[in-house]
C-alpha cells in the first residue's frame, strides 16, 4: 500500500497509525482483563517492561550523538541519586538541549 505525499495522504497515515495504536492498547487491556495475574504473569510483565526499555535505549546509546549519550548518563545519574522519574527525565532533556546549544 502506498499513500500519496500530500496533505490528505499524511492525514490518512496519521489516522491509520492512531487507529493501530488505539487497537493495540485497547487489545492489551482487553486481554489482560481476562488473564488471572499470578506470580508467573507478573514476572513476565516486569521482565517485558525492562526489555522494552533496553530495546529503546540501546540503539540511542550506540548510534546516537554525544548529546544523546550524555542525556542518558544524566538521566541515569539523577534517577539513581533521587529515585524521581520526572527529575531524571528533566535532567536528560536539559542535558541534550544544552549539548545541542553548545555543540
Amino acid at each position: 500500500m502506498s499513500l500519496p505525499s500530500t496533505l490528505a495522504g499524511s492525514a490518512v497515515a496519521i489516522l491509520l497509525m492512531a487507529l493501530v495504536t488505539y487497537l493495540t492498547r485497547a487489545g492489551g487491556v482487553f486481554v489482560m482483563s481476562r488473564l488471572p495475574i499470578g506470580p508467573r504473569v507478573e514476572r513476565f510483565i516486569n521482565a517485558m517492561a525492562g526489555s522494552v526499555l533496553v530495546a529503546v535505549i540501546t540503539p540511542m546509546a550506540i548510534q546516537g550523538d554525544w548529546g544523546a549519550r550524555l542525556a542518558l548518563l544524566a538521566t541515569l545519574t539523577v534517577m539513581l541519586a533521587s529515585h524521581r522519574t520526572l527529575a531524571a527525565i528533566s535532567a536528560g532533556i536539559a542535558t541534550a538541549a544544552l549539548w545541542r546549544l553548545v555543540a
